[in-house]
């Protein structure tokens, strides 16, 4: 299969390049280190599927993400999604999947199952902006609904536990929190079940674990050898909205959970504890570590009336 991915130097993107090429797959690179920005029509003359993982955003925020420019993200990233959804129709690309977010059900109260049929009720403009290019994509394409996803990042990148552990391991408080997580490799899995289904679900969601920090730095604890540090409270989990993922689960999807989160976790403690910049400002392709090369949206980027 002839797979064009945007965002694939991202955090994201970069498990789903992996995975697509470890099973065979060509894959066309859309990044900005290939020449190609979000707003671009890029030609995918003879490619068999698009997947869409680049999101402009500041960096480390998702939700809040548009900084001080509302209109510039929602411009940015809707415009630039519908280009890419029209370039995929106008050259007969079949398979379309967009990486969504579970931010799209943050409108719902504390303790709702979050089914791949339940209506979206977006409570931030990021969820908006998904919810909007979900209902963009074309015909037979799937929206794949994503939770937090974790992972060892690139050398010389932060991972999104980079600053947390920094924090327990120079002795400062933690704040408890509960959350659903997903490894990066899981969610490559999942995209490329997706392309590889006789029929692609319209929505599907990705997510494994349920994931306190208090267990998750207890393990940080024993791997870096301090027994000594103070773990923060268990926080409460009955308020956490949980996504089903039936639809993945129907293509034999299986995510690694716990044996997967021990394996990765060494490396991603070992990459916190090295010595490097902070995340520094300005705008991100969305799953791009904080850290990593900014792209800002801009009005020759994505101008009116395109």
């Amino acid at each position: 299969m002839r797979i064009a991915l945007t965002g694939a130097s991202g955090f994201v993107g970069r498990f789903i390049a992996d995975a697509a090429g470890a099973a065979g797959h060509e894959m066309t690179p859309l990044s900005p280190g290939t020449g190609w920005r979000l707003g671009d029509s890029p030609d995918l003359t003879g490619h068999d599927a698009l997947v869409h993982c680049a999101f402009l955003h500041a960096p480390g925020r998702f939700r809040g993400g548009e900084g001080e420019d509302p209109d510039g993200f929602r411009r940015a990233n809707i415009e630039g999604t519908l280009r890419l959804f029209e370039a995929a129709q106008r050259d007969a690309v079949s398979r379309v999947v967009l990486l969504s977010s579970r931010a799209v059900f943050d409108g719902w109260p504390p303790g709702t199952r979050l089914t791949e049929d339940l209506a979206v009720r977006p409570a931030s403009l990021y969820g908006e902006v998904k919810a909007e290019a979900e209902a963009a994509l074309p015909e037979g394409g799937c929206a794949l609904r994503a939770t937090g996803v974790y992972g060892p990042a690139r050398a010389g990148q932060a991972h999104k536990w980079t600053d947390l552990f920094r924090d327990f391991l120079a002795g400062r408080p933690v704040t408890p929190r509960v959350a659903s997580e997903v490894h990066g490799a899981d969610l490559a899995d999942a995209v490329l079940r997706l392309l590889g289904a006789s029929r692609m679900p319209g929505v599907a969601h990705v997510s494994d674990l349920i994931l306190d920090r208090r267990d998750l730095l207890a393990r940080v604890a024993k791997i870096a050898g301090r027994p000594d540090l103070a773990l923060p409270d268990a926080a409460d989990p009955t308020g956490l909205n949980v996504l089903e993922c039936r639809a993945l689960h129907s293509l034999g999807w299986r995510p690694g959970g716990l044996s997967r989160l021990d394996v990765a976790l060494p490396e991603m403690v070992a990459q916190a504890t090295r010595r490097g910049p902070r995340p520094r400002s300005g705008a991100l392709v969305e799953g791009t570590a904080p850290g990593s090369p900014s792209l800002t949206p801009s009005k020759d980027l994505f101008p009116r009336g395109g």
